[in-house]
This record gives C-alpha cells, sequence and structure tokens, in this order.
C-alpha cells in the first residue's frame, strides 16, 4: 500500500475537477480524499503503486474541458496510511494565500443546450441550464475559492433535486456552484416603461418585438446588450441615433454556422473559434448583397459575428428568422450597463422594450474580438471567455517573487497582477478618459485584489502622468505603501509581446516595431511610430517617424484634416502647403483659417510634436476624403483605408518613403505625398492610392528593419502597437521579413493595441526588483 499527496494548479476550479478527480480515483481503485484551496487542488491517494501511477497519468491527459493543468506535483505522504479511507471522497474547500485562477464564462455545453432543448428535459426552456463543462465564473464571482457562497447564486437555494445533483459527485453538476433549473433558480421577464409586461414565454414575446424593428434591451452573461433585426435597415438606424453610433461596426448574433455561412466566409479556424467555449466575436469577411442592412458596418468589408453564448440566447435565436445585431447595452463609449436599475435609467432613451433576469452579474464582460490572418490568430479584445485565465510565463519570469500591479494605459485599459510568476491581466474596461470607465475601473481593481487576495508591493505605471491610470497608480501607491515605477508607453508594448513568447530577461537582443497612436517617448514628445531594440531591462530608439506637429493637440486626433495640413506643411513648407489645400482640397478645407494653424505650429502652440503612425493614417484619410473633418471612433481612418486597399493591395508597387541614415534613422514622408498628390490630380482610383500607401510602408519598415537587424546582429522582430490590428499591414510586414530568415513574434493572447501594455508594465517592474 502506497500514499501520494498531489498538488494540481491552474484553472482547476469551477471546471468539475474535484469529480473528476473522484472519478479516475473509483476506476483506479484508490481510496483518499480531493479538496479545493486558494492555490488549486489538493488530493490524497492511497492505494497499488502502478495504479497511482496510472492515476497521476490520467489527471493531464483527461482533464475537463474547461481545466488548464499548469503543473502537477507529487510526492508521498505516509502520514495517512493510519487512517482508514472508505473509498475516496469530496471534502470542504479551504483558503489561504490565493494561488489558483478564475476560470473564465463558458459558452453553453452540448449536454446542456439538448437539455434546454428536450421537451422530457425538467430545464426545458430554461435560460439558466449549466454545469461543470459550462456557463458563468468570472460574471458571478465575488472571492476564492470558488464556492457557491463566494458567487451572486448564493441568495437561490437549490431545490433538492438540483441539490441531489450538486451532492452526488457522478453527476456532471456535481459543485456546479450556478447550478438551478426553474423550481429554484433565477427567472427572465420582459418590462416596458418600468412595469413588468404579463407574458407566459418572455423569450418568445421578445423576438417578435424584435421582429417587428422595436429595440430590445437584452440582460446576458456578463452585461446588457441591445438587440434589433440585423435585416431591417430603419431599425438599425434607429439604434445608432439613439445609442449616438453613427458609424462603427455592430456586431451581429447568428443561430448557427450554417446561418454564418449564409452571410459571411467562414474559414475551419474561424469555424472553431465561433463555437469555442469563448464563443468571442470573429471578423469574417462579409458576403456581398446578402440580406443584411447596409448600415452595420459602414466602410469595411469585414462583420463581426458571433455564436450564442448561453442558453437564454440560444432560445431567443432558435424564435428569430434571422440574425440580430447584439451590440453593449451602453451610450457610446461609456461601459456596458449590468444592473438592472442602472439599464433602466441609461438605456431608457435607447431600448423599447427589456429581456430582464434576477442573477446578479459581479463582474462586467464585455463581448472578446478575435480575427484570423494569413498571420494567425490575433485577439483585438480580450474580454468575457479569456479573462481572467493566467498568461502563461517563461520559466524564467516565473521566478519573480515581488507581487506587483501593473496600471496599464488610459484607451483600452487593462490591469495586471503578477505574483509567483503568474500574470492576471483583467478585461477589457475601455477608455479612462469616461467618467462611468473610471469609475469601472477602480471598482473592478478593488474586487479583483479582494479576490485573489493582492496587495501589491510595487506599482507600474505609464511615463505619461496625464494618463488616469497613472494618477490613480500614485494614489494607490501612497495608499498602499508600495514602490512606484514607471514603463515607458512603447517599451511595454515591446516588452507585452516578449513576455508572451517567452523571452528570457537575459536575452536583449529583440528588436521592435510598435506602431500606435501615441504615447510619451522619453524625449518627451508623443511617439508612435518607432523602432527599438534591447529587451525587458533595456531599450534603445534606433529609428522612428519623422515628428510632425498635432495642430490642436487632441482636437487633431479627432479631426484628421489638421494632420493632413500638418504633414503638407511639414513636407512642403507653409506656402506650398497653403497652394496644395485650395488646388486639390479646396473642399476639405473650405472655411478653415489654415494661418492660424501655421502659427500654432511655427510657435508650439497647443501643437506637440508626434511621430505617430495613427495621425499618418488620418493625414492619408483625409487627403482621400475619408472621414476628412471628424472621426467618429478611434481608429475609424485606419479601418476605412485597409478595406479600400485590401482588392489592390497584391497589385500595387508602394509609395517612395526615405529613410535619412544616422544613428537613429527617420522616415521622411516628403515623396510619398509629391507622388499620392500626383496620383489625385491624375484620378487615381482611391483603394489604389490606399494600396500603395500600406505597400510603401511595408517596403520601408521591412527595409529599415532588417538594416537594424543586420547592423545589431539582431534575429528576432516584435511587431506590436494599436496600428498592428491591420490586417494588411501585419501580414505584409510578418511575411516579408519571416521570408528573410527573421524570427516574427506578434501578439497571441492580448490585444496588440493598449489593452496588452498592462503586461509589459508588470513584467518590467519585477525584472527592475530583481535587478
Amino acid at each position: 500500500m502506497h500514499a501520494t499527496r498531489v498538488r494540481v494548479t491552474g484553472l482547476v476550479q469551477g471546471v468539475g475537477f474535484r469529480p473528476f478527480v473522484w472519478h479516475l480515483a473509483e476506476e483506479e481503485g484508490l481510496s483518499g480524499k480531493v479538496w479545493n484551496d486558494a492555490a488549486g487542488v489538493l488530493a490524497t491517494v492511497c492505494g497499488p503503486e502502478d495504479a497511482i501511477i496510472r492515476f497521476l497519468c490520467r489527471l493531464r491527459a483527461e482533464a475537463p474541458p474547461l481545466a488548464r493543468i499548469d503543473d502537477i506535483r507529487s510526492e508521498p505522504d505516509t502520514s495517512v496510511l493510519d487512517d482508514a479511507f472508505a473509498g475516496f471522497q469530496i471534502v470542504t474547500s479551504i483558503a489561504g494565500e490565493v494561488k489558483t485562477g478564475i476560470v473564465p464564462d463558458a459558452a453553453t455545453c452540448p449536454d446542456c443546450l439538448s437539455e434546454t432543448f428536450d421537451p422530457k428535459s425538467r430545464r426545458f426552456r430554461y435560460p439558466f441550464t449549466n454545469c461543470t463543462h459550462c456557463g458563468p465564473r468570472l460574471s458571478i464571482v465575488s472571492a476564492i475559492p470558488y464556492d457557491r457562497e463566494n458567487t451572486s447564486m448564493a441568495s437561490f437555494v437549490m431545490c433538492s433535486q438540483c441539490q441531489a445533483e450538486y451532492e452526488a459527485p457522478a453527476d456532471r453538476r456535481f459543485h456546479a456552484q450556478p447550478n438551478a433549473c426553474p423550481q429554484c433558480g433565477p427567472r427572465v421577464w420582459i418590462e416596458q416603461s418600468g412595469s413588468e409586461v404579463g407574458t407566459s414565454d418572455p423569450i418568445k414575446t421578445i423576438a417578435r418585438r424584435i421582429e417587428k424593428g422595436e429595440i430590445a434591451a437584452v440582460k446576458g452573461i456578463g452585461g446588457f446588450h441591445l438587440a434589433v433585426d440585423a435585416s431591417n435597415s430603419q431599425a438599425v438606424e434607429t439604434l445608432r441615433t439613439r445609442k449616438n453610433r453613427p458609424r462603427k461596426p455592430l456586431a451581429i448574433m447568428a443561430r448557427d454556422l450554417d446561418q454564418v455561412r449564409t452571410y459571411c466566409d467562414v474559414g475551419e479556424e474561424e469555424a472553431d473559434l465561433l463555437t469555442a467555449a469563448a464563443a468571442p466575436i470573429v471578423l469574417l469577411k462579409s458576403k456581398q448583397n446578402t440580406a443584411l442592412a447596409s448600415g452595420l458596418a459602414p466602410g469595411t468589408d469585414r462583420l463581426g459575428v458571433m455564436l450564442p453564448s448561453s442558453p437564454l440566447h440560444h432560445l431567443l435565436m432558435s424564435e428569430l428568422r434571422r440574425p440580430i445585431v447584439l451590440t453593449s447595452g451602453n451610450l457610446s463609449e461609456e461601459p456596458q450597463a449590468t444592473k438592472n436599475a442602472e439599464a433602466r435609467e441609461t438605456l431608457g432613451h435607447i431600448a423599447d422594450a427589456y429581456l430582464m433576469h434576477d442573477r446578479p452579474i459581479v463582474n462586467r464582460l464585455d463581448d472578446s474580438l478575435v480575427r484570423v490572418s494569413r498571420s494567425g490568430k490575433a485577439v483585438l479584445r480580450r474580454a468575457r471567455g479569456f479573462a481572467p485565465a493566467p498568461i502563461r510565463l517563461g520559466e524564467e519570469l516565473r521566478q519573480s517573487s515581488v507581487p506587483v500591479l501593473a496600471m496599464g494605459g488610459e484607451l483600452k485599459s487593462t490591469f495586471c497582477f503578477l505574483r509567483n510568476g503568474q500574470a492576471i491581466v483583467s478585461q477589457h474596461m475601455g477608455d479612462l478618459e469616461n467618467r462611468r470607465t473610471l469609475e469601472d475601473f477602480q471598482k473592478t481593481l478593488a474586487l479583483y485584489r479582494r479576490i485573489y487576495d493582492f496587495d501589491p508591493q510595487l506599482i507600474a505605471i505609464d511615463s505619461h502622468i496625464d494618463y488616469l491610470s497613472t494618477q490613480l497608480g500614485h494614489r494607490l501607491a501612497a495608499e498602499t505603501g508600495a514602490e512606484l515605477t514607471e514603463v515607458q508607453h512603447h517599451h511595454a508594448h515591446f516588452a507585452a509581446c516578449l513576455a508572451e513568447a517567452g523571452v528570457s530577461p537575459e536575452d536583449e537582443a529583440s528588436l521592435a516595431i510598435v506602431l500606435d497612436g501615441s504615447g510619451l517617448g522619453t524625449d518627451k514628445t508623443i511617439w508612435g511610430g518607432e523602432l527599438l531594440v534591447g529587451g525587458y531591462k533595456h531599450f534603445e530608439r534606433v529609428a522612428h517617424f519623422r515628428p510632425v506637429a498635432l495642430p490642436g493637440g487632441t482636437a487633431a486626433i479627432r479631426e484628421p484634416w489638421r494632420n493632413l495640413y500638418a504633414h503638407l506643411q511639414a513636407a512642403f513648407g507653409s506656402d506650398q502647403a497653403f497652394e496644395i489645400c485650395d488646388s486639390v482640397f479646396g473642399d476639405r478645407f473650405a472655411g478653415r483659417n489654415l494661418s492660424i494653424l501655421d502659427r500654432m505650429i511655427a510657435k508650439g502652440l497647443n501643437a506637440p510634436l508626434s511621430s505617430s503612425a495613427g495621425r499618418m493614417f488620418d493625414a492619408v484619410a483625409a487627403a482621400l476624403d475619408v472621414c476628412a473633418q471628424r472621426q467618429s471612433f478611434e481608429g475609424e481612418t485606419g479601418l476605412t483605408l485597409e478595406a479600400m486597399a485590401r482588392p489592390f493591395a497584391s497589385i500595387e508597387e508602394g509609395y517612395p518613403i526615405d529613410i535619412d541614415g544616422g544613428e537613429t534613422k527617420i522616415f521622411t514622408w516628403k515623396p510619398l505625398w509629391a507622388t499620392l498628390l500626383k496620383d489625385l490630380q491624375a484620378g487615381v482610383d482611391r483603394g489604389r492610392i490606399s494600396a500603395r500607401f500600406h505597400v510603401g510602408l511595408i517596403n520601408a519598415l521591412s527595409k529599415c528593419c532588417l538594416q537594424i537587424a543586420q547592423e545589431r546582429k539582431v534575429k528576432r522582430i516584435v511587431l506590436s502597437g494599436g496600428v498592428m490590428q491591420n490586417e494588411l499591414l501585419l501580414d505584409g510586414l510578418a511575411e516579408r521579413l519571416r521570408n528573410t530568415g527573421m524570427e516574427v513574434i506578434l501578439p497571441r493572447e492580448l490585444p496588440s493595441n493598449d489593452g496588452g501594455i498592462s503586461l509589459g508594465q508588470a513584467v518590467i517592474a519585477a525584472i527592475r526588483a530583481e535587478i
């Protein structure tokens, strides 16, 4: 007789891991016990040595579908041989220092979906059917261990049948914390004008109202959504008007893959993502001349599509003949409503009716957004279904023991906890410039600190003092006594990719191309078109886009015509720029006092210098009369230029771009603008012009990158920054560089935009603390 103590770490709570261990032990004839604690799962097994060996092998090989095992450690434990175990037992969880993770919310599994649509099942048409293989997790949890009393299901007392399932180790609902049924669980209802609407089937009734053209506010897993018939152009425009979202693309929900294929091209990897447990929005190539409203995604050839992620959504879609728009339940740029009272207050002027339920949402979760291109899968927004699964770090990074809180950036904000070599990056929180988003960020950070029992010794912040996340970091440091460390914005982008790829902290031989909208540079100017050499510990700016003024400061970000003038003035001087604006772009500059902009630039008054790649895209877009007067959402110019260029990118030659030599190389734009202006005056198709711009950037960046790599003896290239969400640019650069034998690293688990920089900040801070 042998006895072994087994420690399993990773995502092993709330996924049916204890009953899985129980089943294995029963099948191998072992006695003992298993329980949850703050670090993961612990088990003691007693029996023949060969049975214990088989048990340990099967633990990893046959783990439950939602489990992610990071480590299994076992050691002899002779102390338990004196205990007289009667078979194998699952025992009560114990608390302690939190080292385990919270499993992301998971889409409905096939077994629960079958029950939901089975007239013989007691959960027939029940919108909250779940088990240990699916259902809410992060959205309902308020503490670890993940037990029912630590979730928003605590107030729902299970009926005798549900309790029997919960207590039976052989049942797939054994210790499924959200377990419920129509007799004891949450319920749904329809509201209109603050009053409940009487109906025997709220979901069927709301479906009929959507088909009639109404806007419905639907409470989902992580927050409210607004739903309309995706084929009803008038309903879509009404939604845009009421939500104040004039042109930003709207995502749709389809019933199943067959229905998706009616409207979009779907590859094998895209189909796998659509049907995965995370159930993200997947960007797909939209087909022409379908029955969908033309106003869903104006100016782009891609459409965001998702499949139902909960029984409620499956039931709703089963009642509808066509896909629906399903967009976050909020005013444009505000956080998604999660509470019923909040939805009544904030969505009253948008929604015609509400589909409510009474299961509280503890953690707001937006829909995740992913894309598949020639470079593989890219996460564009990491939220429901992905967060807060820990980011796996390399062995050397796992040695860090200093608890680090990284505050992220200002836009696409996330925060990161780093402790014991484990990185927990929060779900996407949004833009902190919005007051409600900032409040939500602070509330979620406080909740995470409580859930993970996290007390930081070091707080990493962006070096831009005007960022609200930076200011909040200063206040938290004062409150907690934690040490502060500043991390340059583009260095954080760089380091996040290195950390994802498991690059060693001792390896300082990487070259990064980081292209984004803005980030404060070490010279106190605004950076955004950068080539950096180094690693986690150090970096050197070895090349960058020529700095051009931003006349009007933040106004230049919203109004692309300002960037167009600034670029023309930088390339040709004021007199020639005036002439070009009058002769080539007269309509775009009608009524504009360019002399004022000229004086602002000359005197440096509210016209900071910026090497931003994002503003370069804005300038080209304005030249092509794309959002010239104003962008309605961040990145609109880049999204539109990419779609315009796509049909021509493989057949066009790129515009010339000069690269001034020297110790720091500088990309200059005069030859590009001279050629682009000739094309405009010759009447060249705007899509071809956009393609020539994209190809020119790819040519210049890859040429400069390879030259620097040769000079510095670098073989690894990192591609990051928000502008790298441009599929044409990313794929073109990655392929060009790989074809020369370079190792190319791209963000995979985190977005290339500012949603990923909190990981980079955390890792840089941790390594600095160890030096």
